[in-house]
């Protein structure tokens, strides 16, 4: 099930208040920069670089993902693993609100989401 239309409008404050924050400065944004999409309940942060041998492609490469569990009530966090698989966060697997995930990415204290 989708995020509802009131939920949705918070979350995207929330996330376009925390793209703004990361980015990098606009001078380097065509070969570094942040986004992020809504995908039915789930938030996946990423960033946008071109491709190594081909710089016209450009990638997204995920960083973090947070899934909203309606019947919970809360935030499921993922990270992806030199596996190249999502795996909880086991720092701290879940969280009530958008800006706690956010908090939690932008801090990074374990080094899972930037490197």
């Amino acid at each position: 099930m989708a995020i509802d239309s009131l939920q949705t409008l918070d979350v995207i404050e929330a996330m376009e208040n925390f793209i703004a924050r990361k980015r990098p400065p606009k001078q380097i944004r065509r070969k570094l920069d942040l986004g992020y999409k809504i995908a039915e309940q789930s938030i996946i942060v990423f960033e946008i670089r071109p491709q190594w041998d081909k710089p016209e492609l450009i990638r997204e490469h995920p960083l973090a993902k947070t899934t909203f569990v309606k019947a919970k009530n809360q935030w499921k966090i993922f990270w992806l693993t030199a596996d190249l698989n999502r795996h909880s966060y086991s720092p701290k697997p879940t969280v009530t609100t958008i800006e706690e995930f956010n908090k939690l990415v932008e801090e990074d204290k374990h080094h899972c989401f930037w490197g």
